[in-house]
């Protein structure tokens, strides 16, 4: 049984059973590489182990996710998701088509939840199979930063003032270029 390449889905997944399913039966995987994105709890300083926190000194987590010199009293609540049926799909599977032809995989799965989604939730998932380990992770990177740039998903983020759109960035469009695309998004 083939397993489908691509799934746009509300519901959560399990990443060991999508690997399976994936390399079910062929001999040929040798290497599985396995990215899996997760909804930041922005609320919260995180930290590195030990205490030591990944803030900068009095600063907290901004909503864009990185670190800020302040608080701007913005946190984020909950995160929805929204695609175009039909064109997200057809957009990932074009970019899993690109991943085959630029490295030597036996597959790729990608799966993205669409929806209301909180704090710690899995977003999405990108798996890739190969013979070697190389290709399994070059392949996984380049679909992530595909998928950052050039599939047609929309973010909202509901915070305590309302909700508000996540504009694309600036570092996404420049991770795209490293793979020799550019496809400005910012």
């Amino acid at each position: 049984m083939s397993v489908a390449r691509v799934s746009i889905q509300t519901n959560d997944f399990d990443l060991s059973r999508e690997v399976a399913a994936l390399r079910a039966g062929d001999k040929r995987v040798g290497a599985v590489c396995s990215f899996i994105g997760t909804v930041r709890d922005r609320n919260s300083a995180t930290t590195l182990g030990t205490g030591v926190s990944s803030l900068p000194p009095g600063g907290t987590l901004s909503p864009r996710g990185g670190p800020a010199a302040t608080d701007d009293g913005n946190t984020i609540t909950s995160m929805e998701l929204e695609h175009y049926p039909g064109m997200t799909e057809k957009a990932i599977e074009a970019m899993i088509d690109e991943a085959h032809r630029r490295f030597d995989i036996l597959g790729a799965r990608v799966i993205h939840r669409v929806g209301l989604l909180q704090p710690e939730d899995q977003i999405m998932m990108v798996a890739v199979v190969s013979a070697h380990r190389g290709q399994s992770f070059q392949a996984c990177e380049f679909l992530m930063d595909y998928l950052k740039t050039q599939a047609p998903f929309w973010k909202k983020e509901q915070t305590p003032e309302g909700a508000r759109w996540v504009d694309a960035r600036v570092s996404d469009d420049a991770a795209l270029a490293r793979w020799g695309i550019s496809a400005p998004n910012a």
